[in-house]
């Protein structure tokens, strides 16, 4: 059966989709800034644009992992949450966290460590609210009828998120101190903990679509943790090349981010593998698309374009330049926004009751998506291996240079629009599913 707590995920589903849309809205303030079209400069500029958007990504993905161990655990150990009303709490004091820190931005309000702008004094909340997550998560667990894998692993990755943002909130005089750290917070989430969160959620999806074992897919989990360890934690050294440490990072950051693709590898291996082994014909194709498609773009974005720029003699041209963002841009969108948008499109049908399995409008949302995401991941390489030429080898000003590749960002512009069209669609599907109903979370599971 379900569980009617798990009604507290729709909402976290509906602050990360209105958290997406304000990213994607200040991601098109900067790519018009970049061809010239900079009419808000005195209300929003550049820095803060940017400071907003890649904040505003972590916070999103952060409410979809918290409403997907929410819609989970439940499930997974057969209990309901402990307490409904401080899951609410926590939602609400989330969003608040989050309206308080953009609106700091604009009036310079903030950090200047980049990635990890908030303001020290917002730091304590979060502390406070993610604590609050994990004592419901973790009293349900304790409480629940079943302990499973996926459920561990998700936990661990959620419990580790939080440990690792402490280092975060330290303060060092030293720069290169400060950036040594720094990365513990950064890398090892998103290359490191974030990974064990995707293949909770991964392997949570494929038993529920797949209809194989539980046991097959539970010790492949196995293997992609071990992966993930193995390289996600010494890859942190691909940062260290040029902030003034030890030399000996040079080689440890060299071999092990060599390493990382490996785990994505395995992810999409995993997720193709599974589905080639289903007996299960699950009705929810668009929750299949969006799973199997997660496992093999996070690969693409993550593993190979990381590979292609991280090795030392890579990165010392392409270090700071467009390229990283081509990379960052397809792997936080398949390793993340991916996973997070198949759990949703999984959940949402069964908290509801309403089937909109096949509807055009979600194969719609899916394709442009994806294929905006593409564009602008080759507008952004373009522009890049540009930038790295112009800047590096032929010694031209800075500014010059972004002169000179203003016009990839006319392309960018056009794929993110395309980009756009699809998550409003997404958006559109998810408002027309109605809200969850307590009729469809006591029918029997799908």
């Amino acid at each position: 059966m379900k569980y009617k707590s798990q009604k507290v995920a729709y909402w976290f589903f509906a602050l990360c989709m209105l958290l997406l849309v304000l990213q994607i809205v200040y991601g098109f303030i900067m790519g018009f800034a970049r061809i010239g079209m900079d009419g808000l400069h005195d209300f929003i500029p550049f820095n803060t644009a940017r400071a907003v958007h890649t904040n505003l990504l972590v916070v999103w993905l952060l409410t979809g992992f918290m409403g997907a161990a929410y819609y989970i655990i439940p499930e997974e150990a057969q209990q309901e949450l402990v307490n409904v009303k401080l899951a609410y709490l926590q939602l609400i004091s989330l969003a608040v966290v989050g309206v308080v820190a953009v609106v700091g931005y604009h009036f310079n309000y903030w950090e200047g460590r980049k990635f990890l702008e908030i303001p020290r004094e917002l730091d304590f909340l979060v502390v406070v609210n993610v604590l609050l997550f994990l004592g419901l998560i973790l009293a349900t667990l304790w409480k629940g009828k079943r302990k499973t894998t996926t459920t561990i692993v998700l936990t661990m990755g959620l419990l580790f998120a939080a440990l690792l943002y402490l280092p975060g909130m330290i303060w060092f005089d030293s720069q290169v101190t400060d950036a040594f750290f720094r990365w513990w917070v950064v890398h090892l989430w998103v290359e490191g903990v974030w990974e064990l969160i995707m293949g909770g959620i991964l392997s949570f999806l494929l038993i529920k679509l797949t209809g194989v074992d539980r046991e097959v897919i539970e010790k492949w989990l196995y293997v992609i943790v071990g992966l993930t360890f193995l390289s996600g934690i010494l890859g942190t050294g691909h940062h260290y090349y040029y902030i003034g440490v030890n030399k000996i990072w040079l080689v440890v950051g060299g071999i092990f981010s060599a390493l990382e693709p490996l785990a994505f590898l395995a992810m999409a291996l995993f997720a193709i593998n599974m589905y080639r082994k289903g007996e299960k014909s699950h009705p929810n194709k668009l929750a299949i698309f969006w799973t199997i498609g997660a496992a093999i773009v996070s690969f693409i974005g993550a593993g190979v374009l990381g590979f292609a720029h991280t090795l030392p003699q890579t990165n010392l041209y392409t270090h700071g330049t467009l390229v990283t963002a081509m990379h960052g841009h397809l792997a936080f969108w398949g390793a993340y926004a991916m996973i997070v948008l198949a759990i949703i499109s999984y959940a949402i049908p069964n908290l509801t009751g309403r089937k909109r399995h096949e509807s055009t409008q979600g194969k719609l949302a899916f394709w442009l998506s994806n294929i905006g995401m593409i564009g602008m991941t080759t507008a952004f390489g373009v522009a890049g291996v540009a930038q790295v030429y112009l800047e590096r080898k032929m010694k031209m000003e800075f500014m010059d240079v972004q002169n000179e590749i203003s016009i990839h960002f006319v392309v960018l512009i056009l794929c993110a629009t395309l980009f756009a069209t699809g998550i409003v669609l997404y958006i559109y599907e998810f408002i027309k599913y109605g809200k969850p109903t307590d009729e469809a979370l006591e029918a029997k599971l799908s």
